[in-house]
């Protein structure tokens, strides 16, 4: 069995995008997200999370300890039943509802916690259909935030062929089609379209990782190795032509690993689960140093930056908590 997580974290990483939109808002037309006030941009947590499945999926197989809860297109009442069969079968429905007992619900969101990464993680909403109650997971992410102000653009391009030209009928096969793009002038087989980008953002992401939680649901050192790797190779495969570049940089993704200062095992190792440190101030250390170099009006790289170093983090750390590279834990 892995052992189980018995250390809280927190964790604090860097990426960019170049060129792209890096998570559009559907209220405003697909736009990049921005903060109203100060026009710095935004991903939210369920943007990074669905990148962070989707990698664990790609690597895993999406089989048992690392399948996936929550996929494209599918059904969520569609596991929720099997947790049910796999636990004792499925509850009784009697007037129109599920009649599920507490126990029953524990012991079917238990075996999806098992089975599930994302489950053992993030948690689930599991009161659908069958019922199989709620996991409120360990590890929790926040929207991710950019360091300076974004500039969301909304770009024309042209479209060199149609499709929004349907000929309809019975019997209508491909030689209507073409009949009908023969009949046309050449300007009536454009279209125009649009594209929403940001030039360059370089984002703040960071989240938090309970012991308490991850030893009720079980996710374990592994489990976090496992997180390490998709949140550093989570854009890998996520390529598109809206996203633009989109990176994460392992030299500047960090672990903070509360371990304790007391003399007594058991006392200190009380508190690892609970902490050493507030999590604000752990962030501050990092977003503190965080600062366009001197002459950059507008940064469009990276290297735009001056980013802190791991000894400048260290000699800040409160006692009791250690840095730890993403990279060095996930290898």
């Amino acid at each position: 069995m892995p052992e189980v997580l018995k250390n809280r974290y927190e964790f604090l990483f860097l990426f960019d995008c170049v060129n792209g939109n890096p998570n559009g808002d559907p209220d405003a037309a697909n736009a990049p997200r921005i903060d109203p006030q100060d026009l710095r941009g935004l991903v939210s947590d369920v943007a990074l999370k669905r990148r962070i499945r989707n990698y664990v999926s790609l690597a895993y197989g999406n089989r048992a300890p690392y399948g996936i809860f929550v996929e494209h297109a599918t059904n969520l009442n569609t596991k929720i039943a099997l947790s049910h069969e796999q636990t004792g079968g499925m509850p009784e429905f009697r007037n129109n509802r599920w009649n599920t007992s507490r126990e029953k619900a524990s012991e079917a969101a238990r075996w999806l916690a098992g089975q599930c990464f994302d489950v053992r993680a993030f948690g689930a909403v599991l009161s659908t259909g069958p019922n199989a109650g709620q996991v409120r997971g360990p590890v929790q992410l926040a929207f991710a935030r950019s360091v300076d102000p974004v500039l969301p653009l909304d770009v024309a391009i042209t479209r060199v062929a149609v499709a929004d030209k349907d000929v309809r009928g019975a019997n209508v096969g491909s030689e209507d089609f073409l009949r009908w793009q023969e009949q046309q002038p050449e300007d009536g087989l454009r279209t125009m379209g649009r594209k929403s980008l940001i030039p360059y953002g370089l984002y703040v992401a960071k989240g938090f990782i309970s012991a308490f939680l991850a030893q009720q649901w079980g996710f374990s050192e592994e489990d976090l190795k496992v997180l390490c790797k998709a949140i550093l190779n989570m854009y890998e495969h996520d390529r598109s032509s809206s996203k633009g570049l989109m990176t994460v940089y392992p030299e500047h993704a960090y672990l903070f690993r509360h371990v304790g200062t007391d003399t007594d095992a058991e006392q200190r190792q009380r508190e690892a689960m609970l902490g050493c440190a507030p999590a604000h101030r752990l962030f501050q250390i990092v977003e503190e140093r965080i600062r366009r170099r001197p002459g950059v009006t507008f940064a469009r790289s990276i290297r735009d930056y001056e980013l802190p170093y791991a000894d400048e983090i260290r000699a800040e750390l409160p006692a009791g908590v250690e840095l730890v590279f993403m990279k060095d834990y996930a290898s």
